[in-house]
């Protein structure tokens, strides 16, 4: 891996473990000589990560549509940024950008970028580790539905395993390094 998109919340949440955390992330992939790609913003955890990242003399890329840069929401301090028309075209790039990703705590906004990155490993659209950092146990109702999505019917456990999580940064770091994707899924073998 040389760039790790992070999804993030617009703000800090309720609770200040989630800000730390976020900044620790953005430290610890500088510190492995990875790069940043993000959102391009400077509020919320997004700026958190940045902040993190460049504090460390890491590289940090954003992807910020013009409607929120026009806003004065965009980060000036980062390595590169990219101004794009769309949130689609935002995603898209930021998946073009990254060799894996790692969502943290967030809204909307970061579950959609999450899923997306899931259904494109799905369908086998890329191979890249895609992770959860579970920071004070925020993602746990999502794993319960997973969960509930297999023993329903709507969802594979093999798919289930194309998303990391942990609670830990290192490890989660070390996990995504040594992911390797499903070779059982159905999708991979499509030409």
């Amino acid at each position: 891996m040389k760039y790790i998109s992070i999804f993030c919340g617009s703000s800090t949440g309720t609770d200040k473990v989630y800000a730390e955390q976020t900044a620790l992330l953005g430290q610890t992939i500088a510190h492995r000589g990875y790069g940043i790609v993000y959102g391009g913003a400077r509020v919320g955890l997004m700026g958190h990560v940045a902040n993190g990242a460049l504090e460390a003399g890491g590289e940090v890329v954003g992807v910020i549509p013009e409607f929120l840069k026009s806003k004065e929401l965009e980060h000036t301090k980062l390595t590169q940024i990219h101004i794009v028309k769309t949130m689609h075209e935002r995603k898209a790039l930021m998946n073009e950008l990254c060799d894996g990703a790692i969502a943290l705590p967030g809204g909307y906004g970061t579950l959609d970028e999450l899923f997306e990155m899931l259904t494109w490993a799905q369908l086998a659209l890329h191979k890249k580790p895609v992770a959860l950092l579970n920071t004070n146990g925020y993602y746990d109702p999502l794993m319960a539905m997973s969960r509930k999505m297999i023993e329903n019917g709507f969802l594979k456990e093999d798919y289930q395993n194309l998303l990391l999580v942990d609670d830990n940064i290192n490890r989660l770091l070390d996990r995504m390094e040594e992911y390797n994707p499903p070779t059982n899924n159905k999708w991979f073998d499509v030409k």
